[in-house]
């Protein structure tokens, strides 16, 4: 028994002052003169024996009622948790898109979040965290007016943020108890993430009916020319095979092509299509077919055909220039010194000075400009240069400084796999590799260089240096084949065609929702105005570089829907841009909650939201007892009153 006004109890002492006045008090007797009193004595006796017992009575019963309105007052109670202490519970319901499938009872997240309003309690208080917005300190009418609304989402949250912001919410004061529910899939992303959890947790799984799935993955194109192109759909299925899937490829929503395919267990394969060449494809792909994911049944993409980079090379002209930077994907140009037109520099997205001897003032000039508004540079050193006015064109800007030629024949073995670079050129570390040789090379010094490939003696081969908006690399030798075998290398391909990639980022087929994505479009717009990004129901203003020649556009928080926008300078639309889900979201990879229970004792599983709830409204229920007291004090009352009335000493 716990009782809510404790201090009330210390007055259970005052009951002594009857006790005392009971025992001490004295009676006196009026002496009646009787001639023969022998008669009355065994009366007497009778008399006051039976006055002594009803005086106990009476002290017995008013200690009861005295007794019995202490402790009604100090209000006592059977429960789990003291009466005056507040239950907090933090809920953290998950609405990714995962969720928004069908269970044994109908939409994982609709009734998830029916059963929450349904078994919460009006005493208690809430804070709830979604994967879209989080609400502290909310009543139960609040509750259910936002989980009326509430949606499923591609924002995702992995756990250790929701628990920390749980854990910094959490109030430290003594009259409140604090509980953690997490409602959700547990889906792949939550691996791991429980290790050595200290606060109560109620973990709700909520686990779809279905447990087979079919998604498109991703696409990409092959066989590009000027009538046709391949079109390579990737589609993964999870469970049993399946035959005659239907898919369908729309541009816009004009059909184009549909077949059946089937699918083996658990593969991922691929779908082509034979499409006829268009100047703008502004692709969707649908899968009919009723699985545990819907959202991942279709796919947008957008393919733009007269998308190239403008590269200009000056110096010496070299073949294997033209060989990488074919016509489909570059417009190439290469001149010498004297014959460069300055008026163009402005307008290449990459220059590469090739084995220039001598930098001129003007070229100079030109050169930093360009950089300084974005554009990208490649310079490859003459064997005979200048240094001289390298180093002018260096200082200018801040990239380094370049040191006397060394003559020494060194390998070059050392590739850095991380660097961006590389990414997707190669599938593992290369061991066999043939290294190419250089006979001099001039090595360079800056505070900002990050190596992308070196020599066997760790000094750099080719540089990156990034210094604000400019982007250059530098080879620290010519490639002259007198020189260096480093133009006969695999390395050179995947070198120079990512360093015209890289120069200038054309939107892509697809991209992903709730990653970074940064995309460069090709434009002029006023100082005052700003790129658009929207569709027929959403618009936003993505964060935005201004170059001269080029705005460079960055996503990440939205959008939030999938489906193909438009870049709008005002209201022209200058640019097809398609979003795409994250395919992580259509794995059926959940985390086994039951071995997660075996290391860690403060968490409960369970399958129901109503359980869960009940469990914790019984254990938080206070049973008065007060009621009980209060009766007891009548009673008490009405013994006295019978006592005084019908006992007759």
């Amino acid at each position: 028994m716990q009782f809510k006004n404790p201090e009330i109890l210390y007055f259970l002492a005052l009951l002594i002052i009857p006790i005392i006045v009971h025992l001490f008090q004295l009676q006196r007797f009026v002496k009646v003169p009787f001639t023969n009193v022998a008669f009355l004595q065994k009366l007497a006796q009778q008399t006051r024996k039976s006055s002594r017992i009803k005086k106990w009575l009476i002290l017995g019963t008013r200690m009861l009622l005295f007794t019995a309105i202490i402790f009604a007052f100090s209000q006592p109670y059977f429960s789990k948790k003291t009466a005056n202490k507040k239950q907090h519970n933090f809920i953290y319901l998950d609405n990714s898109l995962s969720t928004n499938t069908k269970g044994e009872r109908g939409n994982l997240l609709q009734i998830a979040a029916q059963e929450i309003i349904e078994n919460s309690s009006e005493k208690d208080v809430y804070s709830l965290q979604t994967n879209s917005s989080f609400y502290d300190r909310i009543t139960k009418s609040e509750l259910k007016n936002i989980l009326l609304q509430v949606k499923e989402t591609s924002k995702n949250l992995d756990l250790p943020t929701v628990l920390l912001k749980f854990d910094s919410k959490t109030e430290s004061k003594t009259n409140t108890t604090n509980r953690t529910i997490l409602i959700s899939d547990f889906q792949n992303t939550y691996k791991n993430e429980f290790t050595n959890v200290t606060p109560l947790i109620s973990a709700i799984n909520l686990e779809s009916s279905i447990k087979n799935n079919i998604s498109i993955d991703s696409v990409f194109v092959t066989d590009y020319n000027g009538n046709n192109f391949t079109l390579n759909v990737l589609v993964k299925n999870q469970g049993e095979a399946k035959n005659n899937i239907p898919v369908a490829v729309y541009n816009n929503n004009k059909l184009i092509s549909k077949l059946s395919s089937s699918f083996k267990k658990d593969t991922l394969e691929t779908i082509q299509f034979k499409v006829q060449n268009q100047a703008e494809f502004n692709g969707k792909i649908v899968i009919n077919f009723s699985d545990t994911f819907a959202f991942d049944n279709v796919f947008y993409f957008t393919l733009k055909n007269d998308q190239k980079i403008n590269i200009l090379s000056i110096g010496n002209k070299a073949n294997f220039l033209s060989k990488i930077y074919t016509k489909n994907e570059f417009n190439l140009t290469q001149s010498t010194v004297q014959n460069t037109n300055y008026n163009s520099i402005l307008k290449q997205q990459l220059i590469i000075l090739n084995e220039v001897e001598n930098i001129s003032e003007i070229l100079s000039k030109k050169i930093i400009e360009f950089s300084k508004n974005g554009g990208s540079l490649v310079i490859i050193p003459h064997k005979n240069l200048n240094i001289n006015s390298y180093n002018s064109l260096f200082k200018n800007l801040s990239l380094g400084k370049i040191q006397p030629k060394k003559t020494d024949s060194l390998k070059i073995t050392n590739i850095n796999y991380k660097h961006p670079l590389f990414q997707n050129v190669f599938s593992k570390k290369v061991t066999n590799f043939q290294y190419p040789i250089v006979q001099h090379y001039y090595p360079f010094s800056s505070n900002n260089k990050s190596t992308i490939v070196a020599f066997e003696n760790g000094s750099s081969f080719i540089s990156q240096i990034k210094n604000g908006e400019n982007n250059t690399f530098w080879i620290s030798s010519s490639l002259d084949v007198k020189n260096s075998n480093f133009i006969n290398s695999p390395l050179i391909v995947p070198v120079f065609y990512n360093f015209g990639k890289m120069s200038f980022k054309h939107p892509k087929l697809f991209y992903r929702i709730a990653s970074e994505n940064t995309i460069d479009i090709d434009t002029n717009i006023e100082k005052d105005k700003v790129l658009k990004i929207a569709n027929s129901k959403n618009s936003f203003i993505p964060l935005q570089k201004k170059f001269q020649n080029k705005v460079s556009i960055t996503t990440k928080e939205q959008p939030l829907k999938s489906g193909i926008y438009s870049i709008l300078q005002n209201t022209d639309t200058i640019q097809k841009i398609a979003y795409n889900y994250a395919k992580e979201e259509s794995l059926l990879n959940f985390l086994d909650l039951n071995k997660l229970k075996e290391t860690n004792q403060n968490i409960t599983i369970s399958n129901s939201v109503a359980d869960v709830f009940k469990k914790i409204n019984k254990k938080n229920e206070v049973h008065w007892l007060w009621k009980w007291f209060l009766s007891l004090a009548i009673v008490s009352l009405l013994l006295e009153i019978l006592i005084l009335k019908f006992y007759k000493p």
